[in-house]
Formats: C-alpha cells, sequence, structure tokens
C-alpha cells in the first residue's frame, strides 16, 4: 500500500506522551520482537530488506501501531501470516526526530500479529557510516559501522525506538564474501547466498531483551584474537596485535564487575576497534564492544573505557533509562562501577577516589565552560523538542557519579553500599526505568538510613542548573604530586624554565599526568616561552597517549602558540573521537589566528566524519543551526 503524508497531531507534535524523543506508542501496542532480514549494498550505501516486528496489543481496541522512522523509503508492510498488504501512514518529517511510521493491523489479528516491513535506509542514514576502501588502514574492503544511541536507530530499522522498549531480535544478512560482518549478538556462522554466488549470508541472534540503541551492525575487512574464554578483540589486521596486547585485562575485568553486579548474562564480551572516524570512546553494544582505535596506548593505560563498557553489561543494558531525560541512570552508575573496578585492577581506593577528583574537574569544565551553566547541566534535564545528541554532555556521567559517590559515603561506604548497587540490578534487570523509581528503591532498602537521606537535597541533585549542591570528599593523596608539579610550573618565570627535568614527568603514572595537564588547564593561560619550556623539559609533541596529547594541545592552543595549530588540525583529522575533536575546533575558533583554518579545516574533511560529529562541530563553528 503506497504511503500517504498525515499532519502531527494536536499535540503540535505528534510525540509520545511518555517518551519526547519518540512517536512510538509502546502503552498501546509494543514491538515484543525484531526479526531482519537485510542486504548491505556498498555500491548505493544502503541496507535494503525486511524488518519483521512481532506485536502485542496492550490496550482493547487498538487497531494500528506506531513505529519511528527517519528518511527510510518504506516499500510495503505486510501480515507475515498470510502476505497480505497493509495500510500505512507516514507522517512528516521532522530533522530532529523522522517520520511517524503507522500500521493498520490486520482485522483478524488477536492481541498479537506479524508485520512485515520491506524497507531501505537512505545513503545519508544518520545510524551508519560508509568508508571507502581508501579510507580504512587496510585498503582493501569498504567498512560499514553503526552508532544507533541516542536515536538513530529509526533511520536504520523501522522500529519502536525508545529505551522504554526492549525486546530480542535476529538478523540473516547478506554481504559480499570479502568481508566479515558482526552484530550485538550471538553469531550462528555463515551460508552461502541463495541466489548471489559473490555473498554470504551472516545468522544473528541476541536472546536478551535490548533497546532498540543497542543494535549495531559492522561489515568490513577484519580479523580477531583471543582475549580470554570468552572474548575477542576485532579490527583490522593492521591493528588487531596491538589491540590484542592493549585489552589483555578484559577477562579480570569482567570477573571483577561480576563481583559487584552478579553474573554477566550476554555470553560472549567481545571488542571491535574501529576505524578512526568513530565518534565516542566506547559503545557498550552487547556482545560486541565498539571502541576508539584512540585507545591504543601502548601501555594500557587507556583500558578504563573498557570497564566503563563492561559495566555497562548491567548497567544500562540490563537495567536501562526509560527516555533519555533519565541517561544518568545509565552513565551515571556506569562511571560509578568502571571507577571501582579500576579501584579492584590498579591502586585500590585512593585510585577511586582519584579518578573522582579529575572527573569533578571535568564536570566543572563542562558544566561552566561548555554548557554555561545552562539547562542540560541539569541531572534529569527536560528534553521536550530537544535532539539528545545536542544534549549529550559530560553531566549524566560525572554528576551522577558524584550524586552516587556522595550517597555512598552517607550510608557508611562501599562495604555498605555495594549490595544495594547488586540489589538494584537484581530488581529491575530487564526493566527500563526512571529516576523516581530508582529513587524509590534506594528508599526502601536503605529503611534505617531514611533520616540520613532527609539531608540530601534532591531536587537540586536531580533538577538544578549548574554544578551539583555538594562536592563529595576525596582522598587526594595520589593527586598531591600533580598538584605540586603545576604549581612549579604556574609559578616559574624565565629564569627557573631550566630547573625543570624529564623525570618530573616520568616519575607520575598516566592518570597522574592527566590529572596534572587537567591542572593547568584551569590556570591562566600559559606564555608561548612557558610552552616552549615545557616541550624542551618533557617532548611533549611526540607522545602517543591521545588523552595526554589532546590537553597538551589545548594548553598549546590557549597559550596561543602558533607552531601548534598544524599540530592541533592534524589531530583533528587523524580521529573522530568528540571527546577530542569539539573542545580542539572549539578552541582554535576562539582564537583569531586559527579560527579559519578551523573552518577551512572542517570544510575540507566534512564528508570522512561520522555524521553525529560533523552536524555538532558545525555548530559549533557557526555553520550549522
Amino acid at each position: 500500500m503506497a504511503s500517504q503524508t498525515e499532519k502531527c497531531d494536536s499535540s503540535g507534535t505528534g510525540l509520545s506522551p511518555t517518551d519526547p524523543c519518540s512517536y512510538s506508542r509502546p502503552e498501546e501496542c509494543i514491538v515484543t520482537q525484531i526479526d531482519l532480514d537485510l542486504d548491505i549494498d556498498f555500491a548505493t550505501k544502503t541496507l535494503r530488506g525486511q524488518a519483521h516486528l512481532t506485536l502485542q496489543k496492550k490496550k482493547e481496541g487498538i487497531d494500528h501501531v506506531v513505529v519511528d522512522t527517519r528518511e527510510v523509503t518504506i516499500k510495503k508492510v505486510t501480515d507475515q501470516a498470510n502476505g497480505q498488504e497493509l495500510t500505512f501512514t507516514l507522517g512528516e518529517h521532522d530533522p530532529s526526530f523522522g517520520s511517524k511510521l503507522e500500521i493498520k493491523l490486520p482485522n483478524s489479528a488477536g492481541n498479537s500479529c506479524v508485520v512485515s516491513i520491506e524497507y531501505e535506509t537512505s545513503p545519508q542514514c544518520s545510524a551508519l557510516q560508509w568508508l571507502r576502501k581508501e579510507q580504512t588502514a587496510g585498503k582493501r574492503q569498504p567498512y560499514l559501522f553503526s552508532q544507533c544511541q541516542a536515536i538513530h536507530c529509526r533511520s536504520m530499522i523501522p522500529c519502536q525506538d525508545t529505551p522504554a522498549v526492549k525486546c530480542p531480535y535476529s538478523a540473516k544478512v547478506s554481504a559480499p564474501r570479502e568481508v566479515t560482518v558482526l552484530m550485538s549478538a550471538l553469531r550462528g556462522g555463515s551460508n552461502p547466498h541463495a541466489s548471489d554466488s559473490a555473498k554470504l549470508v551472516h545468522i544473528f541472534e541476541q536472546k536478551v531483551p535490548i533497546a532498540s540503541y543497542l543494535i549495531a551492525i559492522v561489515a568490513g575487512d577484519i580479523e580477531s584474537r583471543h582475549l580470554g574464554p570468552r572474548s575477542k578483540v576485532w579490527s583490522e589486521r593492521e591493528m588487531v596485535e596491538e589491540a590484542e596486547y592493549e585489552f589483555g585485562e578484559t577477562e579480570h575485568m569482567l570477573q571483577t564487575a561480576e563481583d559487584l553486579m552478579g553474573p554477566y548474562v550476554w555470553g560472549q564480551y567481545d571488542l571491535l576497534v574501529l576505524p578512526p572516524s568513530f565518534p565516542y570512546g566506547g559503545m557498550e553494544n552487547p556482545c560486541l564492544t565498539f571502541v576508539t582505535p584512540t585507545l591504543l596506548a601502548g601501555d594500557r593505560s587507556l583500558a578504563n573505557v573498557i570497564a566503563h563498557e563492561i559495566a555497562h553489561s548491567w548497567t544500562g543494558n540490563l537495567v536501562t533509562n526509560s527516555t533519555f531525560e533519565h541517561f544518568w541512570l545509565n552513565e551515571g552508575h556506569t562511571v560509578f562501577v568502571e571507577r571501582k573496578i579500576a579501584g579492584c585492577l590498579h591502586g585500590g581506593e585512593p585510585m577511586r577516589h582519584f579518578l573522582g577528583i579529575g572527573g569533578w574537574k571535568t564536570l566543572q569544565y563542562g558544566v561552566v565552560d561548555v554548557l554555561k551553566n545552562g539547562p542540560y547541566t541539569k541531572l534529569v534535564p527536560d528534553l521536550r523538542g530537544v535532539d539528545p545528541d545536542d544534549a549529550f554532555s559530560v553531566v549524566p556521567y560525572e554528576k551522577g557519579f558524584a550524586l552516587l559517590f556522595y550517597l555512598e559515603t552517607l550510608v557508611g561506604g562501599p562495604a555498605v553500599f555495594e549490595p544495594f548497587l547488586r540489589a538494584y540490578i537484581e530488581q529491575f534487570q530487564g526493566d527500563s526505568i526512571v529516576t523516581d523509581q530508582w529513587k524509590e528503591f534506594l528508599f526502601s532498602f536503605f529503611k534505617d538510613k531514611v533520616d540520613v537521606f532527609k539531608d540530601v537535597e534532591w531536587d537540586k541533585w536531580f533538577f538544578g542548573q549548574g554544578m551539583p549542591p555538594i562536592k563529595p570528599k576525596y582522598d587526594d593523596s595520589l593527586a598531591v604530586p600533580c598538584a605540586d608539579l603545576s604549581q612549579r610550573w604556574v609559578k616559574a618565570v624565565k629564569e627557573e624554565f631550566s630547573l625543570f627535568k624529564a623525570e618530573d614527568l616520568a616519575s607520575l603514572s598516566t592518570a597522574q599526568k592527566r590529572e596534572f595537564f587537567s591542572l593547568l588547564l584551569i590556570e591562566a593561560p600559559f606564555s608561548p616561552e612557558k610552552i616552549q619550556a615545557m616541550e624542551a623539559s618533557y617532548s611533549l609533541n611526540s607522545v602517543k597517549n591521545s588523552e595526554i596529547r589532546f590537553s597538551w594541545l589545548r594548553l598549546c592552543i590557549r597559550a596561543k602558540y602558533e607552531d601548534c595549530i598544524p599540530r592541533a588540525i592534524a589531530f583533528v583529522n587523524e580521529q573522530g573521537r568528540m571527546k577530542f575533536v569539539r573542545p580542539i575546533y572549539r578552541d582554535l575558533y576562539d582564537w583569531d589566528k586559527s579560527k579559519q583554518a578551523a573552518i577551512d579545516n572542517f570544510l575540507s574533511h566534512r564528508t570522512e566524519m561520522h555524521n553525529t560529529t560533523a552536524k555538532l562541530v558545525a555548530k559549533e563553528l557557526g555553520l550549522g543551526p
């Protein structure tokens, strides 16, 4: 049945009353299973095929289902039981939220049925990045990867694209024989294509119900190495040996997380090192965590990101925020667990506290300098009419962590709070929840602490703009050497520059070096002469660690050290991690000497960037809406 365009409903948006970022109405009719039959076409940069949605009516008298789409071509919709074509309407396109797809259910349907949607994605699909073989490390085959968080799955699959809906999925994916296909699911092997000998059909199944943003796919010239009894690392062959070493502690991290939160239910835990344009440090897709190659430091010093993604297997993937307004439930808990894992593996409680100190500084920069104490500094923001990508920031991560750390100290420390964490997972696993449900469970678990909780300024924590109402008390023993060295540099005059030696910095751990630079970045900008002295003492221009390199470049730009401009431009071109790219571009744009260079470079390389990264950088350079 050909589609027709409809107006939005009387609310003026047509969006769900329960999720401001979705059109779907799962409270009326919900998707309980997704089965995909797709073909990857590198030539046209499209996925095409069918999405079979198993539906269950939740209310009497419902004769339709509503799903989310964005710039997908709907060819037809049928009743899987008999092949009968079904009437559907496609709403007006909204650039942030896409279009509402409303499907008339079969007349014969009882409380459940399966509808089959034949469709094709757009070459501009926001969930998918297509790389020419020339853009890969090996330059042998083209490459495809997805990024569905927050609301991009609707551009890849017609679905109820809200984290309130969790369901299992299966997939049959055909692709050229020369590429390997992986998904956020267990692999079931591959078979010859029935009609095309140049292709294989790859089989996948994810039995654990997941939110749509966790559906993921990758296809490329990749291979694997074993990390442990339930883990492999995948990447192009040019990086696979390096990645095997870098992530060698994966099984130890998994076991530590299980000790804290219970059994790992997903079976396989694989890692995929993506091409440099991947916009995040990691993405916690079940069974297949995506990570940035910027983690390949050569000394495992940045592997804490893996601890973060492992923790998501419980906090986020098992217990999920019901809408992205409650994103802190995913990320705050995950940072909290990540730092517990780091403490268990490297340095105990002093290290966990030390990482909290660094997180507080990161939060200050994000809240004050980037978000200007605005509405997105709320732990629970209002996202009505807002693309969640536009509200994405450090706030749910670090403000959420700070709240949990503060509560832990109030109730009596880790030994008292960790049983709550495990009970929280057991109580809500499989569910999608909001902050009020979390708070209610907290109070019910700590019945003897109700009087303590009365002193917590809950409204300020959840809905107050700016920094949290109270700063947790951290053990600063590991931070003191960082502060001492940073103050030596802050106070140093030209005649004292020669007193600094390479061992000053070499004596610090990687985490302490990062803290040293974060302290310098909150001081007044250095002079170019002082920057030159730091380079002479520490050879910072040759550092490989991406976190230190990033901070060093920001320090140089703030000092208006002109020699750093080409190095900063090179850094944003060789990787696309938003954590690095966006601040560097902002800094370059704010300096008259480098402003035009930043704009020109962005325009030259925009097509090589991930869709989300390019959109947000364009806004920050005054080139977008």
